[in-house]
Parts: C-alpha cells; sequence; structure tokens
C-alpha cells in the first residue's frame, strides 16, 4: 500500500518510480469512499491527483509554497502532507476542513476559498522572498474557470514585471464549476489543440542541430524568432505576449512528463505559466460523466453516484428557480446572471427555456453586477442570482452602478445566513450588514416558501435596486396560514400580545415561532413579528409596539454588527420611552465549518439559547420594577 507509506510531507520522494501509479489510484480510491461519507468537493480533486503528487515530488515543503486557488482541491495536498486520519471528520466542527488553513499545517501557504486570488498571494510571496533574500520556490495553482476572475488578471500583469521565479499552474479542465464561458475559455481551446506546435519545435531543433559546425547557431538564431513561429500555429500566445514564459500544455494525469517540465520551469528567472490539462472527476465515472454535480457533493453512494439522503421538498432555490421561470414566460424583459453558478443558483431552468435572455459572465461577480446596471439602464429587468458570499466581491459596483443611479437590479441573494461545511470563507453572514448600509437599496427576505414567491414576483417589478436573501436548504412549509400582502416596507405582525415581541429576519421564522411556543408554555406574553424588510426598517410597527411591550428580541442569521437588529436597538433608543433590546445573531467572529445545526447551537442561535436568555432578562427587569 503506497498510501501507508505517506506518514508527512515529503514522504512522496521516497517511493520508487512503479508505486507512483499505485499511489494515484489508492489516492482517488481513498477520496472516492471518505466523500461518500462525508460529503465534499470530489470531482475537482479526483482531477489533480497527479498534478499534487508532481508539485510534492518537485517542491519541498513546508520551506516552498504552494497555493492553490480556491483550495477546494487541496484534498491530495492534504493526504501528502499527513493529514490523513484527518478525512474521518472532514468538514465537521471541530475537524479538518475543506480547504487549505494555515493553523492547521505549515504546508499550507496561503487560507483560500474565493477564487482567482492564488496569483496574487503568489506575488506577495515572492516580493517577501527577494525582500528577505531567501530563495524558496513559489507556485500558485489557479483553475482556468477561476482565470475568468479580473483579478487573476491584475495579478499577471504584475506578475509580467518579474526578474526571478515564480511559477504559476493552470490547472485546465474546461470547468469552473459550471462549464467554462468566454473569450478565455476558447483561448485555452486553442492552447489545447497547440501540440502540433510543441511537435514541430522539437522536430525543427534536434534536425538543426544535427547540421555540422553551424546547427547550434542556426538553432540560437531560430529562438530569437520563436515569437513570431509561435504566432503561426499558438493564437495570439497571450501569456509570452505579457512578458510571462508559457510552457506546455502538458497531459496532466501523466507524472513523468508533469515532473520534468516544473523542473524545467523552476530554472526560469521570470514569471512562468505551466499549462496543465487536466480531466474533472477522473477515475470516477458518474465524476467523469457530471463534473458539476459531483463539484460539492453530499454523502453519496458509490456504486451509482446517487445521492444518499434525498429530499422530495423545495429548497428556497428550487422556488426561485420555478417562480421567476414563470414570470419569464410572462415578461419578455425579465433577463437572469449568473457568475459560473447556473445550477448552484437555480438558473439553469431559466437558460434552457430562455437561452437568450440568460448570461453566464464566468467567475467574475464584479462584471456580472456592472453588467446587470448596464441591462436595466438598457430598459430590461436583471435578475442577478449569486451566493451571498461570492457577493461580497461585487460590493463596490453594487454602491456605485447600481445604486447611486437608483437602477432596477434585482439580486438573488443565494446561500445567506450559516452553510455549514465549506466554513469561513462561504458563511452569509455579512449580506445584511453590507447591503443595508447601501442608499438606494431594499433588502427584504421570505419566512417561508410561499413568502418566498411572493417575493421573487415583488421584486422582479420593483423600480429600484432591491436585494432578496434567502438560505441554503428545504423552504420552510410552517406558517402557511399567514400570507397578508407584501407592502414595501412593512413588517407582518404574525402574533400580537404584551410585553415581550420578538422581530425576526427570514428564515430565522421557525427558531422564532418555537421560541415564542416556549416561552407561552412557561406563561409569558410574547408578539411574534416577521421583519419582511431588513431596509427600510418598518418604523410605525416599532412605535406600535412601544405601547404596550418592553421587551423587545431581534433574531438574524448575520453579524450583529450592521445587522437588523442594531438598527432596531438604535432606533428605540432614541424614544423617551426606556425598553430593552436583545439582539441575537453572530458575533463579531469568523464562524467555522460544521453543520448548520451545530454552528447555530454553537453562536446562540437555537431555541434553548434564545430562550432561556429571553426568560432570564425578563424576569430580571420584572424584579427591578416591583
Amino acid at each position: 500500500m503506497a498510501l501507508e507509506k505517506i506518514q508527512k510531507e515529503n514522504d512522496i520522494k521516497d517511493l520508487q518510480p512503479e508505486e507512483l501509479k499505485i499511489l494515484a489510484d489508492e489516492v482517488r480510491q481513498f477520496l472516492i469512499e471518505k466523500i461518500s461519507v462525508t460529503g465534499g468537493h470530489l470531482a475537482s480533486n479526483l482531477g489533480v491527483v497527479e498534478l499534487t503528487m508532481a508539485l510534492h515530488l518537485v517542491l519541498d515543503l513546508p520551506e516552498d509554497k504552494l497555493i492553490w486557488d480556491v483550495g477546494h482541491q487541496s484534498y491530495t495536498h492534504k493526504l501528502l502532507t499527513g493529514r490523513k486520519a484527518g478525512f474521518d471528520d472532514l468538514r465537521k466542527y471541530g475537524g479538518m476542513s475543506g480547504f487549505p488553513k494555515r493553523k492547521e499545517s505549515d504546508c499550507d501557504a496561503f487560507d483560500t476559498g474565493h477564487s482567482s486570488t492564488s496569483i496574487s498571494a503568489g506575488l506577495g510571496y515572492v516580493a517577501a522572498r527577494e525582500l528577505t533574500g531567501e530563495t524558496y520556490n513559489v507556485v500558485s495553482v489557479i483553475g482556468d474557470g477561476s482565470l475568468t476572475g479580473g483579478m487573476a488578471y491584475e495579478a499577471l500583469n504584475n506578475a509580467s514585471r518579474l526578474k526571478s521565479n515564480f511559477i504559476i499552474i493552470l490547472n485546465d479542465n474546461n470547468m469552473s464549476i459550471s462549464e467554462n464561458v468566454g473569450g478565455m475559455s476558447r483561448y485555452l481551446n486553442g492552447l489545447r489543440t497547440a501540440q502540433a506546435y510543441t511537435d514541430l519545435k522539437k522536430g525543427v531543433e534536434d534536425t538543426l542541430k544535427r547540421i555540422p559546425v553551424k546547427g547550434e547557431r542556426i538553432v540560437h538564431q531560430v529562438k530569437k524568432t520563436k515569437s513570431g513561429i509561435k504566432q503561426l500555429f499558438v493564437p495570439g500566445m497571450f501569456f509570452e505576449d505579457m512578458d510571462i514564459t508559457y510552457l506546455g500544455p502538458v497531459d496532466g494525469h501523466d507524472i513523468r512528463k508533469l515532473v520534468k517540465i516544473l523542473n524545467e520551469a523552476k530554472r526560469v528567472d521570470r514569471a512562468v505559466l505551466v499549462h496543465v490539462i487536466t480531466k474533472k472527476g477522473k477515475g470516477y465515472p458518474p465524476a467523469e460523466e457530471n463534473p458539476a454535480r459531483f463539484h460539492g457533493t453530499g454523502p453519496f453512494e458509490i456504486e451509482t453516484g446517487e445521492p444518499k439522503d434525498k429530499s422530495d421538498k423545495d429548497s428556497y432555490t428550487d422556488v426561485f428557480s420555478k417562480v421567476l421561470t414563470d414570470i419569464g414566460r410572462k415578461d419578455e424583459k425579465v433577463v437572469a446572471i449568473t457568475a459560473a453558478m447556473a445550477d448552484g443558483t437555480g438558473l439553469s431552468r431559466f437558460a434552457g427555456r430562455f437561452p437568450q435572455r440568460f448570461f453566464d459572465v464566468g467567475i467574475a461577480e464584479e462584471h456580472a453586477m456592472t453588467f446587470a446596471a448596464g441591462l436595466a439602464a438598457g430598459g430590461m429587468k436583471p435578475v442577478f442570482a449569486v451566493y451571498s458570499s461570492f457577493l461580497q466581491r461585487a460590493y463596490d459596483q453594487t454602491i456605485h452602478d447600481v445604486c447611486l443611479q437608483k437602477l432596477p437590479v434585482f439580486i438573488a441573494v443565494d446561500r445567506a445566513g450559516l452553510v455549514g461545511s465549506d466554513g469561513e470563507t462561504h458563511q452569509g453572514v455579512f449580506d445584511l450588514s453590507y447591503l443595508s448600509s447601501i442608499p438606494n437599496m431594499t433588502v427584504m427576505s421570505p419566512k417561508n416558501r410561499w413568502e418566498m414567491a411572493d417575493m421573487v414576483r415583488f421584486a422582479v417589478d420593483f423600480p429600484y435596486p432591491i436585494a432578496l436573501r434567502y438560505p441554503r436548504g428545504a423552504a420552510y412549509e410552517g406558517m402557511r396560514q399567514f400570507r397578508a400582502p407584501i407592502e414595501y416596507g412593512k413588517s407582518e405582525l404574525l402574533f400580537r400580545e404584551k410585553e415581550i415581541a420578538i422581530l425576526f429576519v427570514g428564515h430565522m421564522s421557525e427558531l422564532a415561532d418555537r421560541v415564542r411556543q416556549r416561552l407561552k408554555e412557561d406563561g409569558l406574553s410574547c408578539s411574534l413579528i416577521n421583519a419582511r424588510f431588513v431596509k427600510p426598517l418598518d418604523t410605525e410597527m416599532l412605535d406600535d409596539l412601544l405601547k404596550d411591550h418592553s421587551l423587545f428580541a431581534t433574531v438574524e442569521e448575520n453579524v450583529l454588527t450592521g445587522g437588523y437588529g442594531e438598527q432596531v436597538l438604535r432606533y428605540l433608543s432614541g424614544k423617551e420611552k426606556t425598553v430593552r433590546v436583545l439582539n441575537f445573531g453572530i458575533a463579531d467572529d469568523y464562524v467555522e465549518h460544521g453543520s448548520v445545526d451545530v454552528l447555530r447551537k454553537e453562536v446562540g442561535l437555537d431555541c434553548e439559547s434564545v430562550s432561556e436568555k429571553i426568560e432570564k432578562e425578563y424576569h430580571a427587569m420584572t424584579r427591578k420594577n416591583r
């Protein structure tokens, strides 16, 4: 068993050449077996097994620095650095992360989670290396999907000025999560077929060298004109034209060739890009056939690839998808935009029905937002569906290009709140704060599946910027009896009593209802209010509740700083009547990976924690007033 010989970093170098193929097979089998139980990123990891092995063969870790873009493809790297035992608790609370973490291992040079960052981080390491006089190697791995992000080009522009070695690995599998789109994708398709150039170059060079006396001189002269020759065979030579040496393309599943080209790359005294062709999902037929399905997967049956936990309930994303497609049939001005997440955001349904009105811009959230602004200025009704965590990347464009001009862009904020196993970089717990801080923005959130449908319809026709935030997972089917028409800026009074008022945001509805029931069982009087709109704040409702309530409790799955609760607290603090306000949300910290239920308990957003704190505060207030 070759994998058993890997106990720590650099152990792979002690294997015999014939053991490397065995190790690759064992790594794939290990990953399939473990991820089928824990869930995780499978297809991307299966595609980079040999590439990761080759990198570990030519680098000395942790002295050399290996940076993974996004980082979800780092599982083999974790295996080769002695973290095999950690896979039993992969992505569980307190267990091993599914992404590189510096606190987890010295071999993880940089924490990642979002795309298009690795070249910039690598350049920082190179600059630090030069300033300190050290000699370690720096390698940044970036996928062709991540190369659609503008930040990568900003970094490439600066990398072109280097006079020392910096290796960029372009892991080219023709995929991001969904299939790649755009000009860079077409360009790389051309490079993939450029083997004719590589073969010609080698054949010509070998022939010329055999010419007596003058052969070497002729080869030298030919090399001086290599750029001109390349232009004949490789379209554009984008990287070479930027003064970045281009090597490849090379088979990303041939360890011998990979090791050879990586060693060659280490000898280049400038930025060098190694173009590696890999197959996403390699070695597991279901993942090869449907790499998007196995990009991030829950537990599954190995034999069939089918999910172990099948739910027949619609998610909030499903509701959004169905309602938006239905609206699209009636309104030809509705257009949909995704940043390489057509499946994840539910826009695949709309894309299949209205391909001319669907736009996948690649991993380019900043461009997507301003593109949506342009569509809105042109008279269309753009809907940009994006995960909360990724929307953060388009904050500037939301402020300047959408809200400043009051353009009617509908931002469908998916995966809002705690998303679970992907951890700190993916928790959608900041959007209420940063969206609420923008003038001209409206922010709303639904309590259940029926309100979700109503809010999608409301948002599509809203004449100004609007964001609808909703969580991952099954749409709540409780509170169906409450379906008052949506009125701009107005919250929904579900139960009106006295003394205690619980105001919740969106999918905190189930928790808030359970808390109210528990308080009622303990003999307390309690009103329940569905905020509906985080911005604008429904001050009329707050003024009405002030008449006969002394304790307000706000519940949101967002950071407390700048969130809904803080807005309520700020408004009520300016009133003459003294009331107590408890804000329940997420403290000023990042939330690590784990199941959503476990994380909610950890951050104090579970029924027991919320109920106990409310009761304790109410009884303390009652005693004080006696």
